[in-house]
């Protein structure tokens, strides 16, 4: 096991009912006002939002808000709230919403307090050193970003869809988990957000770190529980032992527990990344798309964490023949996957005939010669990745 440091200093406050406690939290936490960002109309429609508001009222919290975050949130809708937040001299960003709407307040967060272009922290060209307070209502288990330092946006002038880690300053200051608030979800986005936090936990375990059972097994853990709990949710919306259950794993499988002392890969990420900057699918589905056609490619490059995998999440028989083992595991999770509602090829994605080479060539343009960490890949290595996916 690696060395590590792990920070995570977010309360979470979950159960029924809790966004009653919004307005009291955000004066815990020295709020004076907020700005509330959040994507469509479901949390008008559901009174979400009102209630929110109602109990900052109560606090005597003020507020301003930002609607309109799409999925595969883009850069011209942080800077809308950068100029919004600056206006209303918010001192606290209220996401409510999933990953989308979390990402682009902690986008704003960050860039209210710089002097330059918010986009240079996700190229590199500057760290993020000070940051609003960032605190989340959550409706959408998936993306992890209530309990992650993390954000993801995409420039739209470029297509480029890229990370930004800062945990030092931008975890939530707490966030507020109801899984009720999920039971409205459609079976698809509920489906996507189940690749989406699975995907998050197998980035920390294809490892080539040794020396890390406890990791493993969390993450071993984790992978079960989902895989045992998806279908109960998607069979009855309003099953919230079901809900409470992924609303929670999306959260630990992002906030760092499942990879302490591990070099992680993030390679699956950074393909999928590509895929719905240029051609706009769910981030789920694309990476239901990518990550078997990844294992597959390391079935022929890395098999020994594959093959355990396969043994430990989908309880695929061991053998002296480790590649037959971990095809037949990534075959299980496919059709876990199919049994979901998901894509599993680009076509099924809605892609009949992706640019292999535009993907592959935009992704090492972005993430440099060598992408993820398990088998640093070269673009053309990312080009058979893409294929295996067809």
């Amino acid at each position: 096991m690696n060395n590590f440091v792990f920070y995570s200093p977010t309360e979470f406050v979950f159960g029924r009912g809790t966004e009653a406690q919004v307005g009291a939290l955000a004066r815990k936490y020295g709020a004076r006002k907020v700005m509330i960002v959040y994507g469509g109309g479901s949390v008008v429609r559901s009174g979400l939002l009102h209630r929110v508001k109602q109990a900052l009222d109560e606090a005597g919290v003020q507020h301003c808000e930002m609607g309109g975050v799409q999925p595969n949130p883009i850069d011209t809708k942080v800077y809308e709230g950068i100029d919004l937040c600056r206006r209303e001299e918010a001192d606290m960003m209220l996401p409510v919403g999933g990953g989308s709407v979390i990402d682009t307040a902690k986008a704003i967060a960050a860039g209210v307090l710089y002097e330059g272009d918010f986009w240079d922290f996700y190229i590199g060209k500057a760290q993020v050193e000070k940051a609003l307070k960032v605190a989340v209502v959550l409706t959408i288990p998936a993306a992890g970003s209530e309990g992650s330092g993390n954000s993801v946006i995409t420039k739209q002038a470029t297509l480029q869809k890229l990370s930004l880690r800062a945990p030092q300053v931008l975890r939530p200051v707490f966030s507020i988990m109801n899984p009720e608030l999920t039971y409205t979800l459609p079976p698809f986005q509920t489906a996507c957000g189940v690749a989406d936090m699975m995907a998050h936990i197998m980035e920390r375990y294809f490892t080539n770190t040794t020396d890390v059972e406890v990791p493993d097994r969390m993450c071993e853990g984790v992978l079960r529980a989902i895989v045992e709990e998806a279908p109960k949710a998607m069979a009855d919306s309003q099953d919230y032992g079901a809900r409470a259950n992924l609303m929670w794993a999306g959260m630990v499988a992002h906030n760092g527990t499942c990879g302490v002392g591990c070099e992680e890969d993030w390679a699956s990420h950074a393909l999928e990344h590509e895929v719905s900057a240029v051609y706009g699918v769910a981030h789920g589905a694309g990476l239901a798309v990518i990550f078997p056609a990844w294992m597959t490619w390391m079935a022929d490059h890395n098999v020994r964490k594959v093959a355990q995998y396969a043994v430990r999440v989908w309880g695929v028989p061991q053998t002296d023949d480790d590649k037959a083992v971990a095809l037949e595991g990534i075959r299980r999770l496919r059709a876990f996957f199919v049994s979901l509602g998901l894509p599993v090829t680009f076509g099924q994605l809605g892609v009949e005939h992706p640019d292999v080479e535009r993907l592959a060539a935009s992704l090492h343009r972005n993430k440099g010669e060598l992408v993820g960490n398990y088998v640093p890949l070269r673009q053309a290595d990312s080009e058979a990745i893409y294929r295996l996916a067809l």
